[in-house]
């Protein structure tokens, strides 16, 4: 039997959110930051304790995103 818990209020898949959807750009890098180190936490959790394939990909995605869009805002405020 397994038992099921709430999601974490920092989980990876809240801060990957909040990064994404962050408007003020004071914040921005900080939660790009925040949701990068805590994907990269639970990857590490995974990895010893045989993830499902799915949120071993669901990782890799969020982390690929979150390189793209630190990336592209790195660019718009250059311009």
């Amino acid at each position: 039997m397994t038992t099921a818990f709430p999601p974490c209020p920092n989980s990876w898949k809240t801060l990957y959110t909040a990064a994404i959807l962050e408007t003020n750009k004071s914040l921005l890098s900080q939660r790009v930051l925040e949701a990068e180190e805590a994907v990269r936490a639970r990857g590490r959790e995974i990895f010893y304790a045989n993830g499902t394939p799915e949120e071993k990909e669901a990782l890799e995605d969020a982390l690929y995103a979150l390189r793209a869009f630190r990336t592209a805002c790195q660019h718009s405020e250059a311009a």
